[in-house]
């Protein structure tokens, strides 16, 4: 008989919590009711439990003021079953996405917790609360009585709507007024650690990913007649439409967009004013509003975007598209990270030709955090880039000196203020083309702004070295230099920086260029500016840094400014072709596929970082040939690439290496040939073969030769852990051994024989891993030995020649009943003439390996 399913006791569950709700004093909202319009409307908009299209109705909410004057949204789902309060991840986070980053329906809908936190990433991604408490609660019936399960689970920006475990709760007590002041200033208190933030920091860049490329595809597939600049232009405009100000600029809402052709009233219309407001609110300059208005305006008012069809303009439908798909994203506090994923993709949208592609290669973030260091950035420096791009390196440099800041100003009222001074006086930036300035701008806005000082001019003849805004006409005092420039420009770039380097008088530069300008092609250049500056550094980059973006390889040089180079001062030669990432350029992979930490990757960007500071003192990762002190000529300025100069004495080991080469090479010829080549050690062979034809022979299946067949599993490449398992995969090159692994995968047994998908044999004589594209044989009920086996093989390749393909696979489930011949006595393998007949091979095979030694001794 079945077991009988228990019964929900959900009911009993909601009527506990209520009444504890009641006696508290808490004015709470059951499921249907209303509970404000901007938490009604969000939670109508987002996806339901079940993914359909809005319809979410938490159990019971709240919404509940502390003392600080800030309201905290209350978000309750109940269960009734058991086991039922929260589903998580191998990291011990809500696993409320899939493996492949989609949402993880079952467990939204099947787990108390995991619902509650659904609801609360609803408010995150379309209100502007940024702390919610989600709290599940389930129970059961324990001979009788109800007994409760509670998570309780603070969702907020500084946990990237995850969700972060809030302690253990028999009740819900905290909620009374008397006592959620202390809860909200424990709440306050409660801080992730820096591995928890990093691992949902690389969960959230994976979602980006999908939505990123989801976006660009629907909008590339179904919304006809959009330039790739007014794309750009309609994702910066809605992004910064909803963004809001507090309490003087409410976020634009899908709804108020009304799809009408009124003057003034178009859909078009209303986001260029609520652009205008924010940009009010935010203090930009004057100038600068008007010019990003009039910019963003000739794609927003476009006759064809504000049609009305069927109730709807293009317009809207694309501005819907993209604050569902990436507003939450921006609205859980990005970083750097997340800014760089975002700007990238939309850089790939820009219609730049074949030839301009190595002019708009963004600098990947890590890069960028890298060349702020070198430029030795701090709280105080004063940071410019002439080709700032999409403003990434002055994102990088203004979250390097807000770090500074925050570890050295103890007051919170001085480090806000610290904070204001950095953004609005310490960055500047050039952008020459439109549609790239107005990625910087929305950039540095949503980064919190420093946009003042992102300019839209040509940094080579317009710019004087002046402020533009604020500090108007006033020289920005520079003291670090941070470039990516376009590697097109006189001197591959280099004319950019001798520009910056001219007007500045002291600090430091770092600069990232194609490695060519430092060997000639940038030499006039280079000449003139090593009259003012010291060169510190020259670092050889990967080859494939920019793979899938740009082809060039790449440079990074280090400058002192203000200081003249001698040609006695020491440059530090760095190859740092080995970071510890690997790239590969998969569309449509997922980032951590496409670039994967494979040895020490952080570390070795930390002692770069040190071995230009230090010197040798600093090498751990990287080897005494990756670095090497040197000197330039201050009058050549080809000179700058130079490579620690090779040791090319011979050692014992590479001597050794190259004997066991040749030796190897020669025994190989001598088996191969050894009976033409000893013709008088072969007079068995004869013998053998006809003795061989006299015996009985007889037809054995696989699937009766061997008690175990099993297909490998399937790992890939990159996936590959170095270890000293050997693994094997389809081929004969190596007799199929791929490499050496350490993965968890199943470990088969030594005295085994591998087929591949190919049908080619080989005996294994020890433990083994092997790809799916392989099949494994062995038997423990007859004690095969390694002649045997040698035998068995043989005669497997001989049936199964050219009979599987690519488009024809053997897999060993399908092998069963191959058969092979077989020597045979009495209905089984005559495995004692097998075993003779292997054993007076290898004897002659010997004595031709003998022989050859033997005339090798003698010579």
């Amino acid at each position: 008989m079945a077991n009988k399913i228990p019964q929900s006791v959900e009911p009993n569950v909601a009527d506990k919590v209520n009444g504890w709700l009641k006696s508290y004093g808490v004015d709470y909202k059951l499921e249907q009711e209303p509970l404000n319009h901007e938490i009604d409307a969000a939670l109508d908009e987002y996806y339901s439990k079940r993914g359909g299209a809005g319809g979410n109705r938490p159990d019971a909410k709240a919404l509940i003021q502390d003392a600080r004057n800030e309201y905290w949204p209350i978000l309750i789902e109940y269960k009734g079953y058991k086991n039922k309060l929260e589903k998580l991840d191998p990291k011990g986070h809500i696993e409320n996405r899939k493996k492949d980053n989609t949402p993880h329906f079952a467990n939204i809908n099947g787990y108390a917790a995991n619902g509650a936190v659904h609801y609360a990433n609803a408010l995150l991604h379309y209100t502007a609360y940024s702390n919610i408490i989600a709290i599940g609660v389930t129970g059961y019936k324990d001979n009788g009585n109800l007994k409760l399960e509670i998570a309780v689970y603070l969702v907020s920006k500084s946990n990237f709507g995850v969700g972060q475990r809030l302690g253990k709760y028999s009740d819900l007590s905290f909620l009374k007024q008397t006592r959620f002041d202390e809860f909200t200033e424990y709440v306050h208190n409660q801080q992730l650690s820096p591995s928890e933030i990093d691992n949902i920091r690389a969960q959230r860049e994976r979602e980006i990913d999908e939505s990123l490329i989801k976006l660009n595809n629907d909008i590339y597939q179904n919304e006809k007649g959009l330039s790739e600049n007014d794309r750009v232009y309609l994702v910066a405009a809605s992004i910064i439409a909803t963004l809001g100000v507090p309490g003087k600029v409410a976020p634009l809402e899908k709804a108020d967009l009304k799809s009408i052709n009124e003057p003034g009233g178009t859909d078009g219309e209303i986001v260029l004013r609520k652009v205008n407001s924010f940009l009010m609110q935010k203090a930009l300059p004057t100038e600068k509003r008007k010019m990003i208005v009039r910019t963003l305006k000739n794609t927003l008012t476009a006759e064809n975007l504000n049609m009305v069809n069927n109730g709807e303009t293009q317009l809207k439908r694309v501005f819907s598209k993209i604050i569902d798909d990436l507003g939450i994203y921006y609205k859980i506090g990005l970083t750097t990270d997340f800014t760089g994923k975002l700007f990238n993709e939309m850089y790939s949208w820009l219609g730049f030709t074949q030839d301009k592609l190595n002019d708009v290669v963004l600098t990947p973030s890590y890069v960028a955090k890298l060349l702020v260091r070198l430029a030795r950035v701090d709280r105080n420096s004063y940071v410019w880039d002439f080709a700032t791009g999409s403003a990434g390196l002055l994102v990088a440099a203004m979250n390097e000196m807000m770090n500074d800041a925050k570890h050295r100003i103890e007051s919170p009222d001085e480090l806000e203020i610290k904070y204001a001074e950095i953004k609005s006086s310490q960055l500047l930036g050039l952008e020459l083309l439109p549609s790239v300035y107005m990625l910087a701008v929305l950039n540095m806005i949503m980064m919190g702004d420093g946009s003042a000082n992102v300019l839209n001019s040509d940094s080579l003849t317009n710019f004087r070295g002046d402020y533009e805004y604020g500090n108007k006409g006033k020289p920005f005092p520079a003291t670090a230099f941070v470039l990516n420039p376009p590697y097109s420009a006189e001197g591959n770039g280099m004319i950019f920086v001798e520009r910056a380097l001219s007007m500045m008088n002291k600090g430091y530069a770092a600069v990232i260029i194609q490695n060519s300008a430092g060997s000639g092609k940038a030499a006039e250049y280079n000449k003139r500016i090593l009259k003012q500056s010291k060169l510190l550094a020259s670092i050889k980059m990967p080859a494939d840094l920019f793979i899938g973006k740009s082809s060039v390889h790449t440079q990074i040089y280090v400058f002192r400014v203000g200081e003249a180079h001698e040609p006695d001062d020491v440059v530090k030669f760095i190859d740092f072709s080995n970071d510890g990432y690997k790239r590969t350029n998969r569309r449509k992979a997922r980032s951590a596929v496409n670039l994967r930490n494979v040895d020490h990757a952080p570390e070795r960007y930390e002692e770069l970082v040190n071995l230009v500071k230090f010197g040798s003192k600093k090498l751990c990762y990287l080897t005494a040939q990756d670095y090497f002190e040197g000197v330039i000529d201050p009058l050549s300025g080809t000179d700058w690439n130079q490579t620690a100069p090779a040791d090319i004495r011979l050692t014992y080991s590479m001597l050794e290496s190259s004997v066991a080469d040749h030796l190897s090479w020669e025994l190989s010829s001598v088996l191969k040939q050894g009976a033409g080549r000893y013709p008088e050690l072969c007079r068995r062979s004869a013998l053998l073969t006809e003795e061989l034809s006299d015996l009985s022979w007889a037809s054995f299946k696989l699937g009766d030769l061997f008690d175990h067949i099993e297909q490998g599993q399937r790992l890939k490449k990159d996936d590959q852990i170095p270890g000293d398992i050997p693994f094997v995969m389809s081929g004969t090159t190596n007799t199929g051994v791929v490499g050496y692994i350490s993965n968890p995968l199943v470990v088969f047994p030594s005295n085994s024989i591998t087929i591949d998908i190919f049908g080619n044999a080989f005996v294994r004589e020890y433990e083994f891993g092997a790809g799916d594209d392989t099949g494994v044989y062995w038997s423990e009920g007859v004690a095969y030995t390694r002649r045997a086996l040698i035998f068995i093989a043989a005669s497997i390749n001989r049936a199964l020649r050219g009979r599987f393909s690519f488009g024809n696979k053997l897999r060993s489930s399908r092998s069963f009943d191959l058969p092979i011949m077989l020597p045979c006595k009495e209905g089984s393998p005559d495995l004692a003439s097998i075993e003779r007949f292997i054993s007076a091979i290898e004897s002659e095979q010997t004595g031709y390996i003998e022989q050859y030694i033997s005339e090798l001794n003698s010579n």
